[in-house]
């Protein structure tokens, strides 16, 4: 193992979600599940995002999941249906979900968010409280997936997060862990930024479309890095997995998307290739994981020595003259490019 999977796997120490949380996010998600399953018409029941492809970084937010309704119950419900929007089967089924889960958790209060109804808890562990996401899901009469909500837009789109989650955790044991120990990688070099530029799915998608099996952590972050920054600066679009959903958006504008994948690219494959030399990769690594990784003092002594040879400009003030002094032309120095006072 070289120094750039070596440093990586010391941020991966400081990112991964730590075991109490965890393990507390997938108790409250499994009662919301529990709870939401005796909703009327409701078939089932899921995991989706970070909990079932263990891609949670600390600290350990949302557990996400879904009910799935039955269309032929809610024949109004849905853009296959009457039209109904999901605003209202969305507060019935909060209804339901506050006064069960406040049987386990008193301070438990229901919202929503953008998908469905929204669960917090007020009983932090370890100072960590994950909330649960629950989309309320319906079944589509034509096509693959499900109709989910947008409760924003109060309208219906297609998704199928169910084969996402079948799919982001599919492969060789050794490939499906390569996976995610990148995507957790790239969740916490996106959060960084004030307004990250990536949603977590995208980076779970492009890992998935550029992880190949026998590659070490190194070389995979590298790879996913080196070909999501040439997909965007193409101005190309990533397509949604399971072909359900439309194309996945990016949150900043796309010339700064590239931007950021880019320099990101450069300096991971900066750090591979001077690998033997630890304090090389020391510093490559510091400026794309800036939050987890200390510059070298000798990246810091440069830079001070380098300020010290820095010329200052030489003016009038400096030199001390004032009045008719100061009008005094400098003279310019035989074979000089510049002017001497």
């Amino acid at each position: 193992m070289g120094h750039t999977e070596d440093i990586l796997n010391d941020i991966r120490g400081q990112i991964d979600a730590q075991p109490q949380p965890l393990a507390e996010a997938r108790t409250r998600l499994d009662l919301v599940r529990s709870s939401a399953i005796g909703f009327t018409g409701a078939l089932r029941t899921y995991r989706s995002g970070s909990l079932p492809q263990h891609t949670f970084i600390h600290p350990v937010g949302d557990g996400d999941g879904g009910v799935v309704l039955d269309r032929r119950v809610y024949p109004r419900l849905g853009p296959e249906g009457g039209g109904e929007t999901p605003a209202d089967i969305t507060g019935a089924l909060c209804a339901l979900l506050g006064p069960a889960v406040r049987k386990v958790y008193p301070k438990a209060r229901c919202g929503t968010s953008k998908r469905g109804p929204k669960i917090t808890f007020g009983q932090p562990v370890d100072g960590q409280d994950p909330t649960v996401d629950l989309v309320v899901a319906l079944t589509r009469k034509e096509g693959a997936g499900l109709w989910i909500p947008n409760l924003e837009t109060d309208r219906w789109e297609a998704s199928d997060p169910e084969r996402h989650v079948e799919l982001f955790t599919g492969g060789a044991l050794s490939l499906r862990r390569t996976r995610r120990r990148v995507v957790r990688l790239l969740k916490a070099w996106n959060k960084q930024y004030g307004q990250p530029g990536f949603s977590s799915h995208n980076l779970t998608v492009w890992a998935w479309e550029f992880i190949e099996p026998r590659m070490g952590l190194a070389k995979a972050l590298s790879t996913v890095l080196s070909k999501a920054a040439a997909r965007v600066e193409a101005g190309q679009a990533t397509k949604d997995p399971a072909g359900v959903s439309p194309n996945v958006k990016l949150l900043v504008v796309r010339e700064v998307a590239a931007r950021r994948l880019r320099s990101t690219a450069d300096g991971v494959a900066e750090a591979l290739a001077m690998d033997e030399d630890r304090e090389a990769v020391q510093s490559a690594l510091s400026r794309v994981f800036y939050r987890y990784v200390d510059a070298p003092a000798t990246d810091s002594l440069a830079g001070k020595i380098a300020a010290l040879r820095k010329p200052s400009p030489v003016t009038t003030v400096t030199l001390g003259l004032s009045g008719p002094a100061a009008a005094v032309r400098p003279t310019r120095a035989y074979g000089d490019t510049g002017y001497h006072a």
